[in-house]
């Protein structure tokens, strides 16, 4: 497995090289991507050999009404037969709104914090991958790959078989295929 020495965007192209070679090798047919602008999910166009479900953050994540995902951009990763998702991240959304209005900690929260302790990327690609399967957009049961990262671009990767969100705890990391150190 390689590990990255350092966090983010650096080691996106590496990753999605290491990833598509992992899909081949191991006939994975879905890859669920993180992203923010679409710089990452871009990098999947032109592989029709696997599905690519790109998962963005939820509107109004960072800023009230605004998706970091541009129409245009999602137009041409819908055009390059890449799906897009755009939902509410599963490991915090209201619980997040909770806990900063009144304080404490949620269950949801605690998942996060514990993926957490692998990386931001590890919680990142668990998250997309459930919020994928709860949208139908990948089969249950299955495994598939799961990229997530560090403020940008890609540094983790997973192979797992994802739970709905209802039974988040069924999900079964089968192997980490990268991460930052």
């Amino acid at each position: 497995m390689p590990y990255f020495e350092t966090e983010g965007p650096a080691n996106t192209q590496k990753l999605v090289d290491l990833v598509l070679a992992t899909a081949k090798e191991r006939k994975i047919a879905h890859i669920i991507v993180a992203t923010t602008s679409g710089a990452t999910a871009r990098l999947f166009k032109g592989h029709p050999e696997v599905d690519v479900v790109a998962v963005s953050h939820a509107t109004g994540f960072k800023e009230k009404g605004v998706n970091p995902l541009s129409i245009e951009t999602r137009k041409e990763l819908v055009d390059a037969g890449i799906v897009v998702l755009t939902a509410t991240h599963v490991l915090s959304g209201v619980e997040k709104g909770l806990s900063s209005k009144g304080g404490g900690i949620y269950p949801a929260e605690l998942i996060a914090h514990t993926l957490r302790f692998f990386g931001q990327g590890t919680k990142v690609a668990v998250e997309i991958a459930t919020a994928a399967l709860d949208a139908g957009l990948i089969p249950a049961d299955v495994p598939v790959i799961a990229i997530g990262g560090t403020r940008s671009g890609a540094d983790t990767a997973l192979l797992l078989i994802p739970a709905n969100s209802s039974r988040i705890l069924e999900t079964r990391v089968q192997e980490v295929l990268a991460k930052p150190r």
